[in-house]
């Protein structure tokens, strides 16, 4: 079977707003048909969420606002990649910026694209094992409280519609999917 050509080809692009961590691009595109139409999107520096399993099995997580939705999340640690940071160093930078935490093992997880319609955002996934605690360093605007919970109830939280962030959520199915394979 013939798999049909789909792409898109730029024709022109501007950029209608760029703040300090987004860029919001309006592109002129021909279409796969010689049409033309017009995209707008986010672009994004790409993110790591971390996965935390303390010794005694239970996940590190954190409860934090978020502005847009004007709502407290439960969430994993995560962050942005800075300009030509390495992604595990970002994995590792962000554990313990966030939760004062620092792991021995590492495991990538895989990569989520959560917005596809309309962010080029892309996050990595790690599970972070072997952990020492230590002192946070949150940056000025980081306000957030860090808890653990066992990984069976973070799962139920999901279910139960306590944990909605897509970003943890993901997460959290690849590294009980690793850890059923991999203990």
């Amino acid at each position: 079977m013939m798999k049909l050509d789909l792409t898109e080809h730029l024709v022109s692009s501007e950029t209608i707003a760029s703040g300090g961590m987004l860029t919001v691009k309006r592109d002129q595109v021909r279409l796969p048909n010689g049409h033309n139409s017009q995209r707008e999107y986010v672009r994004h520096p790409g993110a790591v969420v971390i996965v935390p399993i303390l010794a005694n099995g239970n996940v590190i997580l954190e409860r934090q606002f978020r502005y847009p939705l004007h709502q407290v999340f439960i969430e994993l640690p995560a962050g942005k990649i800075d300009a030509g940071e390495e992604i595990l160093v970002t994995g590792q930078r962000e554990l313990l910026e966030e939760t004062g935490f620092s792991a021995k093992k590492w495991v990538k997880l895989g990569h989520q694209h959560p917005c596809i319609g309309y962010s080029n955002e892309v996050i990595h996934m790690y599970l972070a094992r072997g952990l020492s605690a230590g002192q946070h360093q949150r940056d000025a605007d980081e306000s957030l409280e860090v808890f653990d919970l066992p990984f069976e109830d973070c799962m139920n939280m999901i279910q139960r519609g306590e944990i909605t962030d897509g970003k943890t959520i993901v997460a959290l199915f690849f590294a009980e999917k690793y850890l059923i394979k991999h203990g």
